[in-house]
This record gives C-alpha cells, sequence and structure tokens, in this order.
C-alpha cells in the first residue's frame, strides 16, 4: 500500500518546460517539496524559479526513460505529475519512434517508478488528439471509439491505456487531462511562434499552411495548470479524465491577422489551401469542459483572449517594434 502523505513531496516530469514551470511554482506556492525532473532536451532552466527554497526544492537532470538515472527521487513522493514528452506533433512525422519513445516508454517507466516506490497519485498530460476527427462537437470525454490521426495523439492514447491498466492493477490514482492547444508566455512552439518567425524571417509575407479555416481551442499555460490542481484536489474516482480548454474557437486566419496587424500590417498572407495544414492536423477541435466546470474551474479567458494575451507577450519578449 502506498506509504506516502499526503502533503508528501510531488515529482514533476518535465518540470522545465512551458506548462511544467508553471506548475513547479504553484506546487512550491502551496507548500510543497517539488523534486522536478528534465532532460532539457526542450525544457529550459531558465523557466525554473530563480531561487526555489532550497529544502522543499531539487532538479534531476534526467531521461525519464532511464529510470536508474532519476528513480530514487520517487521515494517517498505523494504524487508525480508527468509532463515529460515530446512538445511538437509534427516532429513525429519526421521520426515515427519518437512518441513511441518519448511518449509510450517514456510513460511506461514513470509507472513503474511510481509502483515500485508506492506513489499513489499519477497526473498525466494528454491531448485533444486523442479523440482524431471526433463527429461530437463540443466533444466529450466519453467519446469514443478514439482513432487518432497523427503519432503523437496514438502514443498520448497509448499512454492513457497504460495509466488505466496500472491504476487497476495496482492501486493507483490517476488523473489525465486532454490539453486543447495550450499556449503562452514559454510555450516554443506552435502556431503562434511559427507565425512569428516566419515574418522574422520575411516581414513582407505570411506563409500560412492550409485554407485558414482550421478552427481551435486555446488555452493559457496559468489556466491549464490551475485546472490540473483543481482537478488533482477534488476528484476522486480511480482514472479520472478531463478535458482542458475554452468554451470557444479561433480560425487560423483570425490568428495570421492578429499576428500581421502586429507587426505593422504590411505582410502579405499566403494560404497554401486544403482543409489540412499538415499530415496530422485535426482541422477542427472544440472540448467539451463541462467535468471541469462541475468542480468550480472556468479559464480566466477565451480563446480569443488568449490568443490576445500571448501575441503581446511574444512581442515583448522578442522586441517587435509595434
Amino acid at each position: 500500500m502506498p506509504t506516502s502523505t499526503p502533503d508528501g513531496p510531488a515529482i514533476v516530469t518535465g518540470g522545465a518546460g512551458a506548462i511544467g514551470s508553471v506548475l513547479v511554482r504553484a506546487l512550491l506556492d502551496r507548500g510543497l517539496e517539488v523534486r522536478v525532473i528534465d532532460n532539457f532536451s526542450s525544457g529550459r532552466k531558465e523557466l525554473l524559479p530563480p531561487s526555489p527554497p532550497r529544502d522543499r526544492f531539487s532538479l534531476t537532470t534526467a531521461d525519464v526513460r532511464h529510470p536508474e538515472e532519476y528513480a530514487e527521487q520517487f521515494r517517498g513522493a505523494r504524487s508525480v505529475w508527468h509532463l515529460a514528452a515530446n512538445p511538437d506533433i509534427r516532429l513525429g512525422l519526421a521520426d515515427p519512434s519518437l512518441d513511441l519513445e518519448q511518449g509510450t516508454i517514456a510513460t511506461f517507466r514513470v509507472l513503474e517508478a511510481a509502483r515500485r516506490h508506492d506513489v499513489p497519485r499519477v497526473v498525466f498530460s494528454s491531448s485533444s488528439t486523442v479523440y482524431g476527427l471526433p463527429t461530437v462537437y463540443p466533444t466529450p470525454e466519453e467519446y469514443g471509439p478514439l482513432f487518432p490521426q497523427s503519432l503523437y495523439g496514438a502514443g498520448k492514447l497509448a499512454s492513457e491505456g497504460l495509466l488505466s491498466a496500472y491504476t487497476h492493477s495496482y492501486g493507483l490514482r490517476s488523473y489525465i487531462f486532454r490539453f486543447a492547444n495550450i499556449i503562452g508566455p514559454s510555450v516554443g512552439h506552435g502556431i503562434l511562434v511559427d507565425f512569428f518567425d516566419k515574418l522574422r524571417k520575411d516581414p513582407s509575407r505570411l506563409e500560412v499552411l492550409g485554407d485558414g479555416h482550421q478552427a481551435k481551442s486555446y488555452l493559457r499555460t496559468e489556466d491549464c495548470v490551475a485546472g490540473m490542481l483543481l482537478a488533482e484536489s477534488r476528484a476522486t474516482g480511480p482514472v479520472n479524465v478531463f478535458n482542458l480548454g475554452t468554451e470557444d474557437q479561433t480560425s487560423v486566419r483570425e490568428i495570421a491577422e492578429k499576428v500581421v496587424r502586429a507587426h505593422g500590417g504590411r505582410a502579405r498572407i499566403d494560404y497554401t489551401g486544403g482543409a489540412l495544414g499538415w499530415v496530422g492536423d485535426v482541422p477542427k477541435q472544440l472540448l467539451a469542459i463541462d467535468r471541469m466546470k462541475a468542480l468550480g474551474w472556468r479559464p480566466s479567458t477565451n480563446s480569443s483572449g488568449a490568443v490576445d494575451r500571448t501575441i503581446e507577450d511574444l512581442l515583448a519578449a522578442r522586441k517587435v517594434p509595434r
């Protein structure tokens, strides 16, 4: 049986990432001891708290696929928040083994470490990509069957299966969060970063993949973390599955026009055409968030507001002339 106390340490894999670093700060603010595990393949040390309390913070540089590098950190822990993964869906196209290794196998290693050290709670960052191309909008958590369109989504869905099996086999309690598009000042990939990078290279033209009618939900990192913390503290089922997103959509065309305006409004927007922006893309996404709302959570802004706020963050961070 689990031996850790309710106030025991929290482990955060991928704790130096855009979402993980926000989570680390929130857990520290709650007075918890936090043990971060990150290999810094995409995470950055500067995102971690600059001067965390020495008695309540530790950092282990390790790849979660290699438990011999970090397993001792699980001893006595109350929870593991497993966020370490390939952060970019499109990377799996070039390397089909990427999401198997960094997604499914990495999750198995983390679950094994949790089992061996009697960690009672495992929190997992999944994705709306597990739904594939749903026929129901907003899409509820019980929608199925699930047919992901990308290797990234397949890796997330396989990991969800592992969490369910470990929960029922070994008495863990698991929390699975299916994210919408998460954006914020430290996110290093995705549509906004792509558009900013393209305009930096060529301020006169913005190429947009697809026809621009793709429409999705965008959620800020701080709202995402707030939702995870709330659900982990209130949901009591063995396997707890929650969508995290906003209740509206923003189209690619709207985002492109906003980014161009923020850069002075002079760039021409060229669409490549087609309903899909790239292989594995899901052109329409809108999650039902009734389960989270029933717990008392709501995002602080809608999808359009999240995009506007993140554009302002990126303008400031990149010192783009207004």
